[in-house]
């Protein structure tokens, strides 16, 4: 019998054709370590009724590692056919290993303090210590999240073209575009010349002017803002070194860029993954400032003192000896 659901499958093939012939993500590749990191990560390849399923396990994890395949089937409005087809794309042998995996995780959730109701919506009545135990509670898991999804490899590459590099271009719109340019502050405390680019027309003037040598780096949560990807190939296309910061590792911007740096999410109410994902890239960005740091050390030791002596005029004076 054929599913009704539209995920491009009949009942009685065993793995999804949309996920069954790409390796899995490299980072989180053990089906077993990083589950519901790994089913976020895939989320935007499943369709139709994989998708209700990756979506009902992320809702509510709990209930997910505590349900018979057929319950998990009905919570998500599919079959167990489908269920099935979703463990093995998720690189399990079967329901009870996806089971495991997830009850195993939740329960690292709780023993690190995390709450089990990360996905519950914050009501409008809820008292300011829910909300913020809820919001500590997301952003904790993101940066774990992400330092279990982020290739170090890919970070070291990064910051040696950085540190290398005669001229920076950071290219993000909206929120990534305020991420853009605090890594932009942080670089030239240190002597390093980068820009922040959100105007089009002005990075892609940038972008065109661009060598061998120089990087630029893009900054979009999904990897799919327009305008950060022409940015970035413009910049490929003149000899850049390339490097994207994003949450989905085969979207268009990394699919682009030379290297690839991930970031993870954990959204709340009122701070959709978009908005959740600025202190997961900040973490990374933050990482790669200091790791350029430390491979320009003398140079950015000297400039950081330079500038922060620069700056030091315009502090309040502690002792007020020398207030008006």
């Amino acid at each position: 019998m054929v599913e009704p659901d539209v995920d491009g499958t009949a009942s009685t093939v065993v793995a999804d054709p949309l996920v069954r012939d790409q390796a899995p993500t490299p980072a989180v590749s053990n089906a077993s370590d990083g589950v519901l990191l790994r089913v976020r990560t895939l989320l935007p390849e499943f369709t139709g009724a994989l998708q209700r399923v990756a979506e009902q396990v992320l809702t509510d994890p709990a209930a997910a590692s505590r349900a018979t395949i057929v319950e998990l089937a009905e919570r998500s409005g599919t079959s167990p056919a489908t269920v099935t087809r979703f463990c093995r794309a998720m690189g399990f042998d079967g329901y009870s290993d996806l089971r495991l995996g997830i009850a195993a995780e939740t329960g690292r959730a709780r023993s690190a303090g995390w709450t089990v109701d990360i996905g519950r919506e914050i009501q409008p009545s809820d008292p300011l210590e829910r909300v913020l135990a809820q919001i500590m509670a997301a952003d904790t898991r993101a940066m774990h999240d992400t330092a279990a999804l982020l290739d170090l490899a890919e970070v070291e590459r990064a910051a040696v073209a950085i540190a290398a590099a005669p001229r920076v271009n950071i290219f993000g719109a909206s929120g990534s575009a305020l991420v853009g340019e605090e890594m932009q502050f942080s670089l030239h405390r240190i002597g390093v010349a980068a820009w922040a680019w959100t105007d089009v027309h002005n990075g892609l003037a940038s972008a065109a002017l661009s060598r061998a040598g120089d990087v630029a780096l893009g900054i979009s949560h999904s990897g799919e803002t327009g305008e950060t990807i022409e940015l970035l190939a413009e910049a490929s296309s003149h000899g850049a070194t390339t490097i994207a910061l994003t949450s989905f590792p085969r979207s268009p911007l990394a699919e682009l860029a030379d290297i690839v740096l991930l970031t993870a999410t954990q959204a709340t109410t009122f701070r959709p993954d978009a908005l959740s994902a600025r202190h997961p890239q900040l973490v990374v960005l933050d990482l790669l400032y200091v790791a350029v740091a430390q491979r320009t050390h003398e140079r950015s030791h000297a400039a950081f003192q330079r500038t922060a002596q620069a700056v030091s005029g315009h502090k309040a004076v502690k002792d007020g000896s020398s207030a008006p």
